[in-house]
């Protein structure tokens, strides 16, 4: 089903219209069988690359799209349409490009960033460790300082991309074990670096294709360069990166809602019973009129969101609702179109079971909805006080 976008540029329009050939011609078709195998689809992310759609809210000096944040969302809600796994990859290399883009040097930007947004590298995002998932500042991974720069020991937990990313947006501590928030640093840090490995991917409940992993550093040495932003200021960029990831999240949610809205519709109009179509029912037309309302709802809550952010006003706030309406409203229509489908809707011949796993997911990266309804509620006190 095709929704209507109001979008301010023919570039935007060219890129949407892009984006979905892509999508129904390289992603669609693929998805279920690689899902079932778990293939990870590290061509299509190359192919997005040379295609201009990996780098979209980046500088054209260093490669990127140059686009607003309200134009990639629609990128990747588009993407995750086709499987959620890639829209999912896509904003998480977008995430990990973001303290190099944002914090980084000139001379970083220059070094690193053509091949991140061209698609010749996939990242990363280094934060999570399993003691320290909401509670992020409690992270224990260490990077002490060696004459040459920094030695780094410790290990991350449910990583995205982990073991087949090309790089790394590594968090780790630099300060003493009580340092807390103000003792943490980021850094840029190449897969190849000897000491650091990958765990075995997790099983997973869906989403197979998108590899999930623990990260391992032993005794791996970095030079003082691989730092981005100053020392034991790594947090703020953590924090900053993930208002905008979670944006990408909601993207990815609206996504996948769409898509299951879709086939919802559509089998309701082919399956008959009593000789009419399912549809025309008005327990069914109710329901799938309030998946419908509850999609849009959501799209616009990102959307208004992003303008927010391409305004350079705070946009925190918005992003937490914004992530979690629309992962909430994911599971919901996901399950109520496995519903529509009855008995069907719970066997593999279609994708709507696929789409009920995945969408459970998006509940918890980035931020589960309960830490989302802590942020939300926090900035409602603060603006009280002002």
């Amino acid at each position: 089903m095709a929704v209507e976008r109001t979008l301010h540029t023919p570039e935007a329009e060219q890129l949407l219209e892009l984006t979905r050939a892509i999508v129904d011609k390289e992603i669609s078709p693929r998805a279920a069988e690689d899902e079932e195998n778990a293939v990870f689809p590290r061509e299509v992310f190359t192919t997005l690359g040379r295609s201009g759609l990996l780098g979209l809210p980046y500088p054209d000096t260093y490669g990127g799209g140059d686009q607003p944040y309200e134009v990639y969302l629609q990128v990747v809600e588009e993407l995750a349409r086709g499987w959620l796994a890639v829209g999912l990859g896509v904003s998480v290399h977008t995430l990990s490009c973001y303290p190099l883009a944002a914090f980084g040097t000139d001379e970083q930007k220059a070094a690193h960033l053509p091949a991140l947004v061209g698609g010749e590298l996939l990242g990363a995002y280094c934060l999570s460790e399993t003691t320290s998932g909401s509670d992020a500042a409690a992270l224990t991974t260490r990077a002490e300082r060696t004459d040459a720069g920094y030695r780094v020991n410790g290990a991350k937990a449910w990583i995205t991309h982990g073991g087949e990313a090309d790089y790394y947006a590594l968090f780790a501590r630099t300060g003493g074990p009580d340092s807390g928030a103000r003792g943490i640093s980021c850094f840029h840090v190449p897969a190849d670096t000897p000491g650091l490995s990958a765990a075995a991917p997790e099983r997973k409940m869906g989403m197979s294709s998108s590899t999930t992993a623990g990260v391992l550093f032993e005794d791996v040495e970095i030079g003082v360069e691989a730092r981005v932003g100053e020392e034991g200021r790594g947090f703020p960029i953590a924090l900053s990166a993930l208002d905008s990831g979670r944006l990408g999240i909601a993207a990815c949610a609206v996504g996948l809602a769409q898509a299951a809205l879709d086939s919802a519709v559509a089998y309701s109009r082919e399956r008959h019973q009593f000789g009419t179509a399912i549809g025309d029912f008005q327990g069914l037309g109710f329901l799938l009129a309030d998946m419908a309302t509850q999609v849009a709802a959501s799209r616009e809550l990102y959307l208004s969101a992003a303008r927010l952010r391409d305004a350079g006003r705070p946009f925190g706030k918005q992003a937490a609702m914004a992530k979690l309406m629309a992962t909430d409203t994911a599971m919901k229509v996901t399950t109520d179109a496995v519903q529509v489908f009855g008995g069907y809707g719970y066997t593999r011949d279609f994708p709507v079971e696929r789409y009920m796993r995945e969408a459970k997911v998006l509940q918890i990266v980035e931020g589960t909805n309960q830490v989302q309804r802590m942020v939300i509620g926090r900035h409602l006190a603060r603006e009280a006080g002002d």
